[in-house]
């Protein structure tokens, strides 16, 4: 599948870019360089050489490498979470239909980004940036799967909350577990979608 940052290197652009398609320039080499070279060779003054402009545009638009690390995770994770919203609309009214498409398309969608999340993730790993963004965003998913399980649980909102919260997590860690080659994508999903059932079960079971 085509990410929306491009997988080819940028050509550089003769003429003046806009504000927003030159950091959206940057964005683009920035993905290159972190699958060509690594996330450890993604700093600002590097970023600026490969992407044919001076170094202090790469510091206008991002300030720092945590600021660029942080503005790409974001990019990323948003391309992530529109493959997932995407996969649901399809989602039949079935219980096991609805985990099935949420496991699989949750899953799918660290192998769709080659890793490069969790390659972004390390990088910023340790960071007081990182720590804020990955809370907002990992709310988001949350929200996500209580909208999507909703019609299928008897918990209270709060009750369902929590076990979504749960369930994210469960899912962030099978992805990390396939991308360190240590199961299939298949088995993956199978285990995901287990544990959402699982989940929606428990509820089920705590029916007056």
């Amino acid at each position: 599948m085509t990410h929306p940052l491009d997988a080819q290197a940028p050509k550089r652009t003769v003429g003046r870019l806009s504000k927003a398609e030159r950091r959206q320039q940057l964005l683009d080499t920035a993905l290159v360089i972190i699958r060509e070279e690594g996330a450890d060779r993604l700093t600002l003054g590097h970023l600026a050489t490969r992407a044919g402009v001076s170094k202090p545009i790469t510091y206008e638009h991002f300030a720092t490498r945590v600021g660029l690390l942080t503005a790409l995770y974001k990019v990323l994770d948003a391309q992530q979470l529109q493959i997932l919203q995407k996969a649901l609309r399809s989602v039949q009214q079935h219980a096991k239909d609805t985990a099935d498409v949420l496991a699989i398309a949750y899953i799918h969608c660290s192998v769709d980004t080659g890793g490069e999340s969790h390659a972004v993730r390390a990088a910023l790993s340790g960071s007081e940036e990182m720590g804020v963004v990955q809370q907002e965003l990992l709310a988001g998913y949350v929200q996500l799967f209580c909208a999507t399980l909703a019609p299928h649980s008897s918990l209270s909102p709060a009750a369902l909350h929590r076990c979504c919260v749960g369930l994210v997590g469960a899912g962030e860690a099978l992805s990390v577990l396939l991308l360190s080659g240590q199961c299939s994508e298949q088995e993956a999903a199978t285990a995901f979608s287990s544990l959402i059932q699982g989940g929606l079960l428990q509820s089920s079971s705590q029916q007056p």
